[in-house]
């Protein structure tokens, strides 16, 4: 257990890839979003049909025309893109009717009951057993020590894996999300991912236990088990989802804090308001700026022609910036008028996870606020900012806290 908070020495070259040093792309989209709703660019690196342009969609209306009508805006270019990683049978890049027979399975296993249930048996717990390691110090950097390896533990424990492997699971991980810069170590780390849980997934079979696997193993559709390969890639696709996403918005969320003494202060002295202030960091910096789609026939989005095979990228971040929908839309600011945005999507592939999210970020913040008093950035941190151009996070979280008298903490381990 010891290795999984110190071997990460992949994780600085991974942030590096997956972030990269873009501080403000805010500023350059709302320019674009203010002149038309979508432009064509051809930009590298993003998945397309060669020869075709690119349409990036700014404004919220026609980002969440795109994400809402899979007939004309398929989530096919995902597999076509990245099914070599994530396998032909990733849900992500599913359309109706297929994507909701498979969602509806998965969803089984994320049902209120059983989000109750982890909240006191598991992510409480894990949150816990971290914050016990730094707490009597003063001081910490939460990026390592707490954001990151917080929904690693917590979908590693719900899939049932073994404590010692842990470890290995988060390399895998890290090497799994990073695969467009390293594609050899992200095949390799999927295939071994396959290796690691098809025995696993045999035993679950013969033997159910009560966890996300036994689940899945026992899910039927249309009256038929679901494949090994079907499951390897839902759990593939959990890496990304479970704990790429989750650790990068509950960053965001301090940071917006840290850097805002007053707002900090009124969430500490009220914690009715940390709901709201979720929700306004995921509006104010979600964790992934844009998504893929392509178009299936010739269409349009707010009077701009867009040709049939060419990849729309709704920019999720722009749509939540869209000033005309959110006054002064740069400003973090958890008492604004609650709208709905689209940091967890919207349509049929609207985040699966996203009450665990939710409630994950809930649960870590009133532990971080509840365990270390006074809480608040480290003034030695050195320049500490939100940075990426696709995955959007702080580059560290250093900060220091009042810490308690010698011996006053319990020492936790993890479920």
């Amino acid at each position: 257990m010891q290795l999984l908070f110190e071997d990460l020495a992949d994780f600085g070259e991974f942030e590096d890839f997956a972030a990269g040093d873009v501080r403000d792309p805010h500023t350059e989209l709302a320019r674009l979003g203010g002149r038309s709703p979508s432009s064509a660019s051809r930009s590298p690196g993003i998945p397309g049909e060669e020869g075709k342009p690119i349409f990036m969609v700014y404004r919220y209306a026609e980002a969440q025309q795109v994400l809402r009508d899979n007939e004309t805006f398929s989530s096919a270019i995902v597999t076509q893109a990245f099914g070599d990683v994530f396998g032909e049978h990733v849900m992500l890049g599913m359309d109706e009717p297929e994507h909701g027979r498979h969602r509806e399975l998965v969803a089984k296993a994320f049902t209120q009951k059983s989000l109750a249930r982890w909240e006191d048996t598991l992510v409480r717990p894990v949150g816990e057993a971290l914050i016990d390691r730094f707490a009597d110090r003063g001081g910490a950097e939460l990026t390592r020590e707490f954001t990151f390896p917080f929904p690693t533990l917590i979908i590693a424990a719900l899939l049932g894996l073994p404590q010692q492997d842990y470890a290995r699971f988060q390399r895998w991980s890290i090497s799994l999300l990073s695969f467009t810069v390293n594609p050899e170590r992200g095949r390799a780390a999927s295939a071994a991912l396959a290796d690691y849980f098809r025995p696993i997934l045999a035993a679950r079979r013969a033997e159910p236990r009560d966890d996300l696997i036994s689940a899945l193993a026992a899910a039927e559709l249309d009256g038929e088990r679901l494949s090994d390969e079907e499951i390897f890639s839902f759990l593939r696709l959990l890496l990304p989802a479970g704990v790429e996403t989750t650790y990068r918005a509950l960053g965001n969320l301090l940071y917006g804090l840290l850097t805002d003494p007053d707002q900090l202060q009124a969430v500490c002295a009220d914690r009715a308001l940390v709901p709201q202030a979720i929700e306004e960091a995921v509006r104010w910096e979600p964790p992934l700026l844009m998504i893929t789609r392509v178009a299936t026939r010739d269409t349009e989005l707010g009077g701009v022609p867009v040709p049939a095979g060419c990849s729309v990228l709704p920019v999720l971040g722009a749509a939540n910036r869209q000033e005309t929908r959110y006054p002064d839309p740069d400003r973090f600011d958890i008492f604004r008028p609650a709208r709905a945005h689209l940091g967890f999507g919207s349509g049929g592939h609207v985040c699966l996870g996203m009450h665990l999210a939710r409630m994950e970020m809930r649960v870590g913040l009133n532990l971080l606020l509840d365990r270390l008093p006074g809480l608040r950035l480290d003034p030695d941190g050195g320049d500490v900012y939100i940075r990426g151009q696709v995955f959007r996070s702080p580059t560290a979280l250093p900060v220091r806290f009042d810490a308690p008298a010698q011996g006053t903490e319990p020492t936790r381990s993890m479920p």
